[in-house]
């Protein structure tokens, strides 16, 4: 008789082979005669080259998720790929689960030609990443310069034989739940600080050196003493609530077969018949990544057992090893954070022994070759993100050299490769670190709760409030979220000379919730200590209570975050109403806050009502005088955000006629 336990794993499976029978039948197509295309569009350009097409062991056969351009070339010969520099850089890129099923060439010719070039191009670079290129059947597409029609073709294993015309092109018409009703993410973090001792007489040997620490590192994965916690990343808000995990031990899997083997990931592997599928810790009834680049994944913890085993407890003790020569010691950090995609069918310890481990072999890998050039002479921060761009179904996975600064030049050509490659943008950061894909907290054994710093602030709190009524005018608002700064915040007393501080920290929140940056909204004394590095104020500024203005909002704009401002000068307040036609223009073409200082005041100002006929206007200022609690209804009923009129029904001047004004008007970065 068959235990309770086995009648389960026999009925999963029985449901698991419905559901793919079930699959087949429902798009009532045989796999290797169809081409099945699941990104909306695969990326076209009027130049010629390659793009990769991506796919992955866990889609039916010549399913399309991606395409990815070619950028190394040899020669500058658009279809001679440097497939060393090609595979390092897709080897990143592509998360384990992914791979290179094909390429397009896109060119004028024989179409037949150019796709059995495009298909050996394709097989030569899956042997550059994954060594199994030489027995598959592989996708060689062609499309023209011109009309930029496709066509597709299977190319057999054997170059320029078994070439056959595709006859049916599926396009998947929801893509998005095909991507994530078949897979999920699986995402492993670990640090590594490896002390690594490079002789004096001996500098060149350091390369090998840190290569053999490296081997020696990745064996330890294996190592028999090795554990994994696998567990759920996100749970429910329920304090009470026992995550689901499991324990593997190194000795529980099976690193000796082919990790190139893409064929065994295909199926349900019976050597882990008693393992939980990948199925067991997903969320359920819940997608993987939401539109906000937020993810649930399952999360996969290392534990290395430290411990000896010795008959009698001891007391530690340290051991001295003098080194035998002179010798430099270098302790290299290595942040890593893999990110994996897995079929929800496939056993656990097949998705750690198939991909997480290859996956941080490889970024230990290409961490090590960025960092070798200059490994003597610089210290590296390197450290992975991952982002979901839109237009692409599936995350890709960028290394950052912190040590650069977002905003430096070599960090933005990195950017504006990756952009170029995907084919996103160039006049959007859609790869900056603030968009990379946020993680839920681990509750589990293996991580820890986050807390967040301090209170949260309000956020867009003239949304609910009309216009006090501008006729025949029309409303200018910015565009996209702010948070609230004012006096008193954080328990911080800058009352009577801090207003343009805290208007300075509404604008940089708009920055952040825009993804413009990643940096912290700055205190008083950040913004202080930035004008003095600047050489604009003296050292003894920096914890002062002495006021800024509009010029200095813009150098520690220009500094923090790379953007440039425009600044409006009106030789009284009287003026103002005749600069409300460029600001309305400010707000619906660049749509950020914008500061007005005046005399001894500064003020947010977050759009204008204005009618082109009569030069009536209205302004909508968010003030950072107030001096009370976070309370919605207390700030917009004190009017401490609100349209003001440049005179009210009672003849007041909101803004006043003897004091000069300086307009901040900053700029929305045209940039990757």
């Amino acid at each position: 008789m068959h235990s309770s336990s086995n009648l389960y794993r026999v009925a999963c499976r029985i449901s698991r082979e419905r559901e793919r029978e079930n699959y087949k039948m429902e798009r009532n197509v045989k796999e290797e005669k169809c081409v099945r295309v699941v990104c909306r569009k695969i990326i076209t350009c009027k130049d010629p080259g390659i793009q990769w097409l991506i796919g992955s062991p866990f889609f039916p056969s010549f399913t399309i998720v991606s395409s990815f351009r070619c950028l190394h070339t040899q020669s500058h010969d658009p279809f001679s790929p440097d497939y060393t520099k090609e595979s390092d850089d897709l080897r990143t890129l592509l998360l384990r689960g992914f791979i290179v099923i094909g390429a397009l060439f896109v060119s004028n010719g024989n179409w037949e030609e150019n796709a059995i070039k495009a298909a050996e191009t394709s097989r030569t670079m899956r042997k550059f990443l994954f060594d199994d290129g030489g027995d598959v059947e592989m996708i060689g597409a062609a499309a023209d310069l011109v009309s930029g029609d496709t066509h597709f073709f299977f190319c057999g294993p054997v170059k320029s034989q078994n070439l056959e015309a595709v006859s049916t092109v599926i396009y998947e018409d929801n893509p998005e739940r095909f991507v994530w009703d078949i897979g999920c993410l699986l995402r492993c973090a670990l640090t590594i600080k490896l002390p690594i001792c490079i002789p004096m007489k001996r500098t060149s040997d350091a390369e090998e050196i840190l290569s053999s620490a490296i081997d020696d590192v990745a064996a330890k994965f294996k190592d028999p003493r090795a554990a994994y916690v696998i567990e759920e990343l996100n749970v429910t808000s329920d304090p009470d609530e026992v995550p689901q995990f499991v324990v593997l031990r190194s000795t529980d899997l099976d690193f000796e077969k082919n990790l190139s083997d893409f064929k065994l990931l295909r199926s349900v592997d019976e050597s882990y018949a008693d393992t939980k599928s990948c199925s067991y810790f997903c969320l359920k009834n819940t997608p993987s990544i939401t539109l906000k680049g937020n993810a649930d994944a399952i999360q996969v913890t290392i534990l290395l057992n430290q411990s000896r085993n010795i008959p009698k407890s001891s007391a530690p003790i340290a051991e001295y090893f003098p080194a035998s020569e002179p010798a430099r010691l270098l302790v290299i950090s290595f942040n890593l954070e893999v990110l994996c995609y897995a079929s929800k069918d496939l056993p656990v310890a097949s998705a750690v022994s198939k991909l997480i481990v290859p996956g941080l072999v490889d970024q230990l890998t290409t961490m090590k070759k960025a960092i070798m050039p200059s490994l003597l002479t610089q210290h590296h921060q390197l450290r992975p993100y991952h982002f979901f761009p839109p237009g692409i179904l599936h995350p890709i996975t960028a290394i950052y050299e912190l040590s650069y600064g977002e905003m430096e030049i070599k960090q933005a050509e990195i950017r504006r490769s990756l952009h170029l490659r995907l084919g996103l943008p160039l006049d959007r950061p859609l790869l900056l670190i603030a968009n990379s894909i946020n993680f839920g907290v681990t509750k589990g054994i293996a991580g820890n709760n986050s807390m967040r710093n301090g209170p949260a602030l309000l956020k867009d709190v003239h949304t609910e409030i009309p216009s006090i009524g501008v006729s025949g005018g029309m409303i200018s608002l910015i565009e996209g979220s702010y948070e609230y700064y004012h006096y008193l915040q954080d328990g911080f007393d800058d009352s009577g000379w801090g207003c343009a501080y805290r208007s300075l920290q509404t604008i940089i929140s708009w920055f952040r919730l825009q993804h413009y940056t990643s940096i912290e909204v700055p205190s008083h004394r950040e913004i202080q200590q930035a004008l003095v590095e600047i050489g604009d104020k003296e050292p003894y500024f920096v914890g002062s209570r002495e006021w800024i203005g509009a010029i200095e909002l813009s150098f520690v704009l220009d500094k923090l975050l790379g953007v440039s401002c425009k600044i409006i000068n009106v030789r009284s307040g009287a003026e103002l109403p005749e600069k409300c036609r460029e600001l309305a223009l400010h707000f619906e073409t660049q749509g950020t806050p914008v500061m007005i200082g005046g005399g001894v005041l500064a003020y947010t100002l977050l759009g204008v009502d204005y009618s082109e006929a009569s030069g009536d206007c209205a302004f909508l200022i968010l003030d950072p005088h107030y001096t009370g609690n976070d309370d919605l209804k207390k700030i917009v009923n004190g009017g401490w955000c609100g349209w003001k009129k440049a005179v009210d029904s009672k003849g007041k001047n909101f803004f006043l006629h003897n004091k000069f004004y300086n307009l901040l008007l900053p700029q929305r970065p045209n940039m990757v």
